[in-house]
């Protein structure tokens, strides 16, 4: 009968020490200070690329080329969930927006583009906008600027080598 009680003490001694184990683990757990203010290249965002996004430059009435971009953009995911219109919607607007709102940015006239002004010009437009900090980095993937000429001679182009292929096809009599 000795070891009957020596082996119930054993027992409940390991049940009460694993419940103090779990318990104190629950309460460090939740006095550890989270990292609320993730930086935004090290984790904790989302990384989100656009499609291409093409604005047609305008002067007069007269189309002067095609700015092309594609972006990525970090973003915190519990941000994003509660928005009501979708992120690349917005993206897409505050790129058309910035440009026509900056008549400094002229393709014709320069050769390039101040990507840091632009990139964050646009982060800075979008968090104005839904009024808290959604967007943390704009990442540009690609800016091309093609004017009315560069488009004309890529559509020729793809004629001509949809013809060549269709030749190349056809079957020999």
């Amino acid at each position: 009968m000795g070891k009957v009680i020596k082996f119930i003490a054993a027992a409940l001694w390991i049940v009460a020490v694993t419940l103090g184990a779990v318990f104190y683990s629950f309460q460090a757990a939740a006095n550890r200070p989270t990292a609320e203010a993730a930086k935004p290249m090290f984790g904790g965002l989302d990384y989100v690329k656009t499609d291409v996004i093409s604005v047609p430059l305008l002067k007069g009435e007269r189309v002067e080329g095609y700015f092309l971009t594609r972006l990525v953009y970090t973003v915190e995911p519990k941000k994003v969930a509660t928005l009501s219109v979708p992120p690349a919607a917005l993206i897409t607007d505050q790129v058309y927006s910035y440009l026509y709102g900056n008549p400094q940015i002229d393709f014709t006239k320069q050769e390039k583009l101040d990507l840091d002004a632009f990139r964050n010009g646009i982060r800075d437009s979008i968090n104005a906008r839904v009024g808290d900090k959604l967007v943390h980095e704009v990442l540009v993937e690609q800016v091309d600027f093609l004017t009315p000429d560069d488009v004309r001679d890529n559509a020729v182009r793809r004629r001509e080598r949809a013809k060549t292929d269709l030749a190349n096809q056809a079957p020999a009599p």
